[in-house]
């Protein structure tokens, strides 16, 4: 990450833009919030006034934590850091107008995200916004992988997410939320996500909602990613940012403000994002 986090919140703030403020106050359930994108954006609704449930299968600290260099970059890799427990502390003591909330949740598990938005709709009345950003790597390739390592993907990347799609939208439609919407953050080992967020959208129009369904899809970012695909080779998995300029875990939360912030008549339906000097 460049700059400090000072400097990354100052950078968010100023891309804020006013079609932010209707979201004051409402809540957003965002996945895999413990680290990577997930915690870039969740950081960002709460510096922007929302209430965040940030799910994650772990939500307080661990021992055990590695580094990597990039350059002269001292990144850490631990799995799930900042850990939920220490970024809700963080938001608190910046004195962000909005509250993070952690909450332990193992989205390859359907009896986990209910129980979870069952949670929310007893202490929060509900969601109004759902950030589906949860995913997982493995490296089982179609030609050598192994069916385990293609079900676990399948079972969070897809599965998890269309559940918790699902439930947000009965959370809404069960409270006369008609101005909702669902975010889905795309990447190579969930492109089913595209063609699902399409097809949402179109059930929601034939629901005659006026509820919203994004794809965000990212290509390289500067995450752990990397390192939990390639968790036996951390040399290699660092070769991934070191070669180009990636992405950053700040350049995606701009881009969910910015969906959020336009106007509701406007359908933002699928933006790609990747590294300028990426080429493949």
């Amino acid at each position: 990450m460049s700059g400090s986090r000072s400097e990354v919140g100052a950078r968010l703030g100023a891309t804020a833009r006013a079609g932010m403020e209707r979201w004051r106050d409402r809540l957003a359930l965002v996945t895999g919030a413990s680290g990577g994108i997930g915690a870039a954006v969740a950081r960002a609704l709460v510096q922007q006034g929302l209430k965040v449930v940030g799910c994650a299968r772990t939500v307080g600290n661990i021992e055990g934590r590695g580094w990597y260099h990039v350059g002269q970059r001292k990144r850490s890799v631990s799995a799930s850091s900042p850990f939920l427990e220490e970024l809700a502390a963080e938001c608190k003591s910046a004195g962000y107008p909005g509250t993070l909330i952690p909450h332990r949740c193992d989205l390859s598990s359907e009896e986990d995200i209910l129980s979870m938005f069952s949670a929310v709709r007893s202490q929060h009345s509900g969601v109004d916004i759902c950030i589906n950003n949860a995913g997982l790597a493995r490296p089982d390739t179609l030609l050598s992988g192994s069916t385990s390592g293609w079900k676990d993907m399948f079972s969070v990347n897809v599965l998890g997410l269309s559940i918790c799609a699902r439930e947000a939208y009965q959370s809404m439609k069960e409270r006369k939320v008609d101005d909702g919407h669902i975010i889905n953050i795309n990447s190579a080992t969930k492109y089913a996500v595209t063609a699902l967020t399409e097809g949402l959208r179109q059930e929601l129009r034939e629901a005659q909602t006026h509820i919203r369904a994004t794809c965000i899809s990212p290509e390289v970012v500067e995450t752990q990613f990397a390192f939990k695909l390639h968790d036996k080779d951390p040399e290699k998995a660092a070769a991934t940012y070191e070669r180009i300029k990636c992405l950053e875990p700040e350049d995606v939360a701009e881009a969910v403000l910015y969906v959020l912030s336009t106007p509701p008549h406007v359908q933002i339906g699928d933006i790609q994002m990747r590294p300028t000097e990426q080429v493949i």
